[in-house]
């Protein structure tokens, strides 16, 4: 009578194979008018370049932030505490406000381009991210000259494949 117990026991706890196979199956479910609008909202070009902006807005405030406070005065020895407290909070205004400025407008164009060659190639892949890089690269530097806007086309390309590869977005 024990053992027997002891191997109902048993059937119940290991499932059977087809069980097991049947458990893995899941039905696919198709997604909701909200989810399909928003799907449709962020495919717009747009939408994505605004969002992009907003998000390396507020990276680049933040890295602004730390970098100016890093910063030390050149005359710190002749600055009382609060003077000091002062030029380190300026510094971290004005070096957040560019930081800020820099990376929103870098956001802005990468994707903006990205989303526009995305859609005019109807292909998701690395071309789009080498040549919304160059783009971007190539704006960023462009005061600098020609030369300039080269060497930025080419960084920031070689840049954007390297972080493409690193998070492996596309397959």
């Amino acid at each position: 009578m024990a053992a027997s117990s002891s191997e109902n026991d048993l059937k119940t706890q290991v499932p059977s194979s087809n069980e097991a196979e049947q458990s893995q199956i899941q039905a696919i479910r198709m997604p909701s008018m909200e989810e399909i609008r928003a799907q449709e909202v962020w495919n717009n070009c747009a939408v994505r370049s605004v969002a992009s902006g907003v998000m390396g807005g507020g990276l680049g405030f933040m890295m602004g932030v730390f970098l100016g406070a890093l910063d030390n005065p050149i005359m710190q020895e002749q600055m009382s505490g609060r003077q000091q407290l002062i030029y380190n909070l300026k510094q971290m205004g004005t070096r957040s406000w560019s930081s800020a400025k820099t990376f929103a407008v870098m956001g802005v164009v990468f994707s903006a381009v990205e989303c526009v060659v995305e859609k005019a190639r109807a292909k998701h892949d690395t071309t789009n991210t080498v040549v919304a890089g160059c783009v971007t690269g190539g704006t960023m530097s462009a005061k600098a000259g020609p030369k300039a806007a080269c060497v930025g086309c080419v960084g920031f390309a070689a840049f954007s494949v390297a972080i493409e590869k690193f998070f492996d977005r596309h397959t």
